[in-house]
């Protein structure tokens, strides 16, 4: 049906006729529609009926927004507003709904299925319809208590909402529900409460005590919206044209049995006055009132109540169930229908008027017919007749006269016009019901603000979850507290947090959990952050620094306790015993926390009072050519880690793997200095005429950037860093050293500062056996070849089968020398070996078994401590002893501090040629820093062999000269 209306808008009308008597009624002439709305085309969904020649709309929302054209006579006519409301059964239809329908006694709203008027989103809203006959609005309250709209709320949730969540949702329906009431209890003269079942539900009277505080706090700001309408001062003053009559209905579910002959079964013969649905419904006025009069929603002035309830009326209505015999009830129906009644005629009337005759006989009488049945009872009156006792008191302007007590004080009362209740419902709608941005929208927050006064009342669940969680808080924190340090680190903290936690978790409940486990959160952090937060730097020993959290001075800025947070440096309490570069002076030292402090300045403060004379090898080191140098940035760093070995350093570690000291030294010289086997000469031709292939050794270093931490085989190629980790110094001759007494240095265990003796063969170089080399190891002997006397200084003064002379050895001696935090050194003779020398002579194990395998670089101390912590020992020195012989030792160490893929670290120089009769001190670093962070000593569960110093660390080159 499309209705014109103007020459711009065109609304469309879905026509919804599920009864035959609308199919022949002629469609009436379109009336006048007065809509906001301006487009061109507006499409309407709802429900058309037709009653005496008169079109009457239905649309969500569209009430406030339209005005039905009235007759002159009728238009200052009063119009009693009735508000239904309540909850239905798990059923088809709404009783709702269906009550509208017997009251009006035609087919107004859909009985089956859901209306296309429906919010989608399950939401509370209010339908109308205005019987203009009777001069009745009905306004029908649909929300998440009605079953259709509960489902549809159900199927909007999703699988992954939590439990928070979905409380949330369903206390925010519920809040949407109130404020959708509150608003019929401001533009009602009569509210109908339905409910399903025959026994009253006392959760209404903690809804309406809310609703009574919510409208206390609302009333301001209503008032302030219609200040401006034209409407009495009293209905300014108290935003409701009277306070509205609240009416029951319940619906009959069986729990009531009648018997056919009248009596209640109790076994007299006298049958009762009233019916059994009849005093039912008195024994529910008397339950309900008393209920209301205890928590003070009734008092004796009306004035000051959400609602009233008449004190001498009826106010609770049973409906009465559906009857057992559905046959005889059907028949009974059709019997009643088709027999015309005396008083009618039998000339039949086509349309409606036809229907609505046949349908006559189905009526209940009026109210005021009030008769004796033939069992002697009262007959019990109508839905209807119910109702409109309570009506004609508001269309005949009577009014409600509800307050009791000794001085009762007359409410006020207002019989408004159509259109007067029009304007004042659209200002109150905008104000409680929708978010508009005009002049009304602070007004509008501030209502939804008040919101918050529903919690206390209706949120039962989460008042309880929050008095449970607000009790198990303070429990919380006291585990959290409980055997705490001043001031602890993030691991501790985070410790803490989680017994704190699990104490939590077993005294909370309910919907507050998780937001009371956050504020526990921020408070467990508060107080870590208040002055309890230790410092998290780990030293290079991997120790904690005790101060809270501070700041680290600046250059030339001194210390600063008072400042907030203080300036101080790392300190993790931490002493040990260490030696200087040659061994020969300790001194106590701090735990260090940067690379600088452990491997340089430390010995560097030494070298004055001790070696600071000492003939030394010095390592390269970065040589700044800009005032500013600046350190690698972290992608050259990261593209260098990965680079593989070069060819020199591949043949480096397979000659180290296959040869033992002292075997092809020429070869492994030549290989060292990228020399092929092919051109291999005597030691002075090849050192002067080889030619060198590139390699890290010839790239020049740079001057702008420098390596920021240590030197390591993942480092990218040509940068040095600022200072050098490590330290090589000459102590004196070989002589210095007495292999009878040992080293003669602080620190070391008794019968451990020995030397291991490394016999190394020397021959001159002949035509015949140019080049040949070999080491001795104390058990091996050579023999000249035929007819050849034994070369050495003595000539050939030896015989044929004599065996190899001693002129012909020359002695080293090696040593691997590890040093404990405090201060106790020894000397090792091979892993996890330490030398002990009993009485004088030396050692007489040789040092090929340390130099042919990979060494640790940390063994158990030999002192152990009382504690059940292990103590470990750390290889601090390398002491070698070179003959004064024609002899070249070269030095390359290579450690790998750590489990793979941990780099293999080695001095700014990887091969160092000691020159002949010298005893050599190689000083290791104390510690060992990449540019991802330090190399920590071995845990307890760690395997030391992952620690360790790779083999080939020394090796022998013998030559005479011609």
């Amino acid at each position: 049906i499309k209705l014109r209306l103007s020459q711009t808008v065109t609304v469309s009308l879905r026509c919804v006729t599920r009864r035959r008597e609308y199919t022949d009624v002629p469609m009436p002439p379109a009336p006048r529609l007065d809509y906001c709305h301006t487009p061109n085309e507006f499409e309407l969904i709802g429900q058309v009926y037709v009653e005496e020649k008169k079109l009457y709309l239905f649309v969500e929302g569209a009430l406030l927004q339209t005005e039905i054209t009235e007759d002159a006579s009728d238009k200052d006519d009063g119009v009693c507003i009735l508000g239904i409301f309540g909850k239905s059964a798990m059923q088809p239809g709404s009783a709702k709904d269906s009550l509208i329908n017997t009251i009006a006694n035609k087919h107004i709203f859909t009985l089956f299925g859901n209306d296309d008027t429906d919010s989608p989103g399950g939401g509370a809203s209010i339908r109308a319809y205005f019987s203009q006959e009777n001069r009745v609005l009905y306004l029908v309250l649909t929300s998440v208590l009605d079953n259709h709209r509960l489902i549809r709320a159900c199927e909007s949730l999703t699988s992954s909402l939590g439990h928070a969540e979905a409380h949330e949702f369903w206390k925010a329906a519920e809040k949407d529900h109130c404020l959708q009431l509150l608003f019929l209890f401001s533009l009602c003269h009569i509210l109908l409460l339905v409910h399903p079942t025959c026994s009253f539900d006392v959760t209404y009277d903690r809804m309406f005590r809310a609703l009574d505080a919510l409208r206390q706090k609302a009333l301001p700001l209503m008032r302030g919206a219609i200040k401006d309408s034209p409407i009495s001062k009293e209905w300014k003053l108290n935003c409701r044209p009277c306070p509205p009559r609240l009416l029951f209905v319940f619906h009959m579910n069986g729990a009531l049995r009648v018997n056919v002959g009248g009596n209640d079964g109790t076994g007299g013969d006298k049958p009762k006055k009233h019916s059994p649905r009849r005093r039912l419904q008195h024994a529910l006025e008397d339950q309900i009132y008393r209920i209301f009069r205890k928590s003070r929603v009734l008092t004796n002035q009306s004035s000051n109540c959400l609602f009233t309830v008449p004190a001498n009326q009826a106010f609770v209505y049973v409906v009465p169930g559906p009857d057992e015999d559905p046959i005889g009830s059907i028949l009974g129906h059709l019997r009643s229908n088709c027999a015309l009644r005396e008083n009618e005629c039998a000339i039949p009337i086509p349309g409606q008027r036809r229907y609505q005759q046949m349908r006559h006989s189905n009526r209940q009488p009026s109210f005021n017919v009030e008769g004796l049945s033939s069992g002697g009872q009262l007959v019990d009156c109508s839905l209807k007749e119910f109702l409109w006792q309570h009506v004609e008191l508001v269309l005949t302007k009577k009014g409600f006269d509800d307050s009791v007590g000794r001085n009762p004080q007359p409410s006020h009362f207002e019989l408004p016009s159509y259109c007067k209740w029009l304007h004042i419902a659209n200002k109150l709608h905008q104000v409680m019901i929708e978010n508009l941005e005009d002049d009304v929208a602070d007004i509008s927050l501030k209502v939804q603000g008040q919101l918050k006064v529903l919690e206390g009342f209706l949120d039962a669940d989460a008042k309880f979850s929050e008095n449970r969680c607000q009790k198990a808080l303070p429990l919380a924190h006291s585990a959290y507290q409980s055997n705490l340090p001043h001031n602890y680190t993030t691991t501790v903290h985070k410790n803490q947090l989680a017994q704190a936690l699990r104490v939590y978790s077993q005294h909370a409940r309910g919907v507050a959990f998780q937001r009371y486990a956050l504020q526990l959160h921020e408070d467990c952090y508060k107080f870590w952050s208040n002055g309890h937060q230790l410092c998290e730097e780990r030293s290079l020993t991997d120790q904690h620094c005790v101060h809270k959290f501070h700041l680290l001075p600046k250059p030339g800025e001194k210390p600063e306790m008072d400042h907030n947070p203080p300036i101080l440096f790392h300190n993790s309490r931490g002493r040990s015993t260490s030696s200087c570069n040659c061994g020969r002076k300790q001194s106590p030292r701090e735990d260090p926390f940067d690379l600088q402090a452990a491997n340089f300045d430390f010995y560097q403060t030494l070298e004055e009072k001790c070696c600071g004379k000492l003939e030394r090898i010095s390592f390269p080191v970065f040589q700044a050519s800009t005032p500013d140098p600046a350190p690698a940035s972290d992608e050259v760093a990261r593209h260098g880690e990965v680079a593989p070995l070069s060819e020199v350093d591949r043949l480096k570690e397979k000659e180290t793997s296959t040869h033992t000291p002292g075997e092809s030294t020429s070869l492994s010289l030549a290989l060292s200095l990228g020399q092929s086997t092919d051109s291999l000469g005597t030691y002075g031709d090849g050192a002067e005429g080889q030619e060198k292939r590139p390699s890290l050794v010839d790239r020049q270093p740079s001057t702008v950037e420098y390596l920021p931490g240590m030197l390591h085989s993942g480092c990218p190629k040509g940068l040095l860093p600022k200072f050098s980790s490590w330290s090589l110094v000459k102590l004196g001759p070989a002589k210095a050293y007495n292999s009878l007494n040992g080293l003669e240095q602080p620190g070391f265990l008794p019968g451990s500062a020995f030397l291991l003796p490394w016999d190394v063969v020397i021959r001159s170089r002949s035509e015949d056996d140019a080049g040949s080399l070999e080491a001795l190891d104390g058990s091996s002997s050579s023999w000249p070849a035929p007819n050849k006397a034994p070369v050495g200084k003595r000539g050939s003064a030896g015989g044929i089968g004599r065996g190899r002379r001693r002129d012909d050895v020359a002695r080293a001696f090696v040593g691997f020398e590890y040093e404990d935090s405090r201060g106790r050194r020894f000397l090792s003779s091979g892993p996890e070996k330490v030398v002990k020398v009993l009485g004088q002579g030396g050692p007489k194990e040789p040092a090929t078994r340390c130099l042919n395998s990979d060494m640790p670089l940390y063994i158990p101390s030999p002192a152990q401590g009382r504690g059940i912590k292990p103590h470990y020992a750390q290889l601090a020195r390398l002491f070698i002893v070179v003959p004064d012989a024609p002899l070249d030792m070269v030095l390359n160490p290579q450690v790998q501090p750590g489990p793979p893929p941990c780099p293999i670290f080695h001095p700014e120089q990887p091969e160092v040629v000691l020159p002949p009769d010298g005893l050599w001190v190689l000083r290791f670093p104390y510690a060992y820093v990449t540019d991802r962070g330090p190399c920590y000593p071995p845990k307890e569960n760690q395997p030391l062999a992952n620690f360790r110093v790779l083999k080939g660390i020394l090796r022998a080159n013998t030559s005479t000269p011609q």
